[in-house]
């Protein structure tokens, strides 16, 4: 089996991750990778309807664990007594993936690729006097003048999400077994 390969895809609110993330994931989706994702929230997960039974099972039954097992899908609900860093969790849920898309742990130690809209804010989360270039793989923007010192994409050039995934491949961080 290959190993495990991590990238977190950053930005501030309202930038875009997700719907970059979801795009790179197809991409790599289609070039028939098992990819898999996670999620960094900043607010409590929306857990089903109240007085349904996988609500009262979580709140009503204080249960540690719950999993809905549906048609298709299935989902895990787990009490955390603190947040843990992507690697743990991916290491925890996410065996045989070859790549992990990690949206948000900006802090974390992954390759980051940053979405950086103007409307989201005047400036990227990457500052070159904080944060090491080596650290950013890429920055896809609609911003037309900006410039770092690895690749920029903007929204509106052709192809860059075929040359985003292949940076993303290359790029992310290889998980030791």
């Amino acid at each position: 089996m290959a190993a495990t390969r991590m990238i977190s895809v950053i930005g501030r609110k309202n930038a875009g991750k997700t719907t970059l993330l979801v795009a790179l994931a197809a991409e790599l989706d289609r070039r028939k990778f098992r990819v898999m994702t996670i999620k960094h929230g900043t607010h409590k997960a929306d857990l089903d309807q109240r007085g349904k039974d996988t609500w009262r099972h979580w709140h009503e039954g204080k249960a540690e664990r719950v999993l809905l097992e549906a048609p298709g899908e299935r989902v895990l609900f787990e009490r955390t007594s603190q947040e843990s860093d992507p690697i743990s969790l991916a290491r925890r849920y996410h065996e045989g993936a070859d790549i992990i898309l990690v949206e948000g742990f900006k802090r974390a130690p992954l390759p980051k690729i940053e979405v950086y809209r103007l409307v989201a804010g005047p400036d990227p989360v990457f500052d070159p006097t904080v944060h090491a270039a080596s650290d950013w793989v890429a920055m896809v923007t609609d911003n037309p003048t900006y410039r770092a010192p690895f690749p920029v994409f903007r929204f509106n050039d052709t192809a860059w999400l075929v040359t985003l995934a292949n940076l993303a491949w290359d790029r992310a961080k290889i998980l030791p077994p």
